[in-house]
């Protein structure tokens, strides 16, 4: 089966297709993109001009001046193209089970019109985007794979889906990305990092502290609770900063990387698609923890938030992660 016919044309259905909800504005494709992929640049940039003209009168209120869109080409990777948006209208995201009023829609393929060469059956069908579920006969491998890992990450980001091979859906629980990671030009000690995250968990403590020979600092902070598992903090100067920064002035951030990461109190869970009721509970919770500490940290040193996803979070999505979790016990753990 496959989805969206009529909404992509029949020579890109076949292809990985991502799907991204758009209600306000089109998604901002290519700096996701960037943010994987080197060298990425629009081979012929999508054109939007103005549809249908706006009718006025109380027999036409309510319709809106519509855009039409000239779907453009995207280099991603050295092998592969992105070619969108395609229009997607409430009727076919609902079709999809998406409850939005419009989005728009990419096909993911190689950029020669080839098949990409797959490896074995999946040894196992157990994985957090649900990859090896959707190609259960041949895994993709080398840059295919990256390319869907990509797009399953963008539409985690965004509250998307993924179609493997235009038939297979790949539905990211947006709820999942819960660790961060600030790049920030200032250094701080442990002393002046353990308060912060005793704010949320009391009996948090430093479990490492080992500076490196040129006195950068090089620690890990740990808090433990009893049934939401564990907030780990890691921080140490990096060589290397995530891609997604190097669109940014590099003085908006730093080499001094501090790590926020939760431990489950059942680790296997985070590989699994659908994980249990009390490990999503305990996961809401430490979203929302994760996220207002980085807040707190960010507001005191400056620096610039990745999500596990490798995208920019900015403080507008930290902030609605604690917001989302008001009725869940706010951003307080169980200790």
């Amino acid at each position: 089966m496959t989805f969206l016919a009529g909404s992509i044309p029949a020579e890109h259905a076949a292809g990985h297709i991502l799907v991204l909800p758009c209600p306000d504005e089109p998604v901002a494709v290519s700096p996701m993109a960037a943010a994987w992929f080197s060298d990425v640049a629009w081979l012929r940039e999508p054109a939007r001009t103005a549809g249908a003209r706006r009718m006025t009168g109380a027999r036409f209120r309510g319709i809106q001046q519509s855009a039409l869109v000239t779907p453009g080409v995207m280099r991603l990777g050295e092998e592969h193209i992105a070619t969108g948006p395609f229009t997607l209208d409430a009727k076919k995201l609902a079709e999809l089970g998406m409850n939005a009023r419009k989005g728009e829609a990419y096909a993911l393929a190689r950029s020669d019109g080839l098949r990409d060469v797959r490896g074995a059956a999946p040894s196992s069908y157990e994985d957090r985007d649900g990859i090896a579920r959707s190609f259960p006969q041949a895994l993709p491998q080398g840059e295919e794979l990256r390319v869907i890992q990509w797009a399953v990450a963008a539409a985690r980001k965004t509250g998307g889906m993924v179609l493997g091979d235009g038939r297979q859906p790949m539905v990211p629980d947006p709820q999942g990305s819960v660790n961060l990671a600030l790049y920030s030009a200032h250094p701080l000690a442990p002393g002046d990092v353990l308060p912060l995250l005793r704010a949320f968990i009391a009996t948090a403590e430093v479990r490492s502290d080992q500076p490196t020979p040129d006195g950068s600092p090089r620690y890990q902070l740990a808090g433990a609770t009893a049934y939401d598992g564990t907030i780990v903090v890691d921080v140490e100067r990096v060589d290397r900063v995530p891609r997604a920064l190097g669109a940014l002035d590099w003085r908006a951030y730093g080499p001094f990387a501090y790590r926020l990461s939760w431990v489950p109190a059942d680790p296997y869970e985070l590989e699994l698609e659908q994980p249990s009721g009390l490990h999503v509970i305990a996961r809401a919770r430490m979203r929302a923890s994760l996220a207002r500490l980085a807040l707190t940290l960010q507001s005191r040193i400056a620096g610039v938030v990745v999500d596990d996803g490798g995208f920019v979070a900015n403080a507008t999505e930290l902030e609605g992660r604690n917001d989302a979790q008001t009725n869940d016990g706010g951003a307080r753990v169980w200790v």
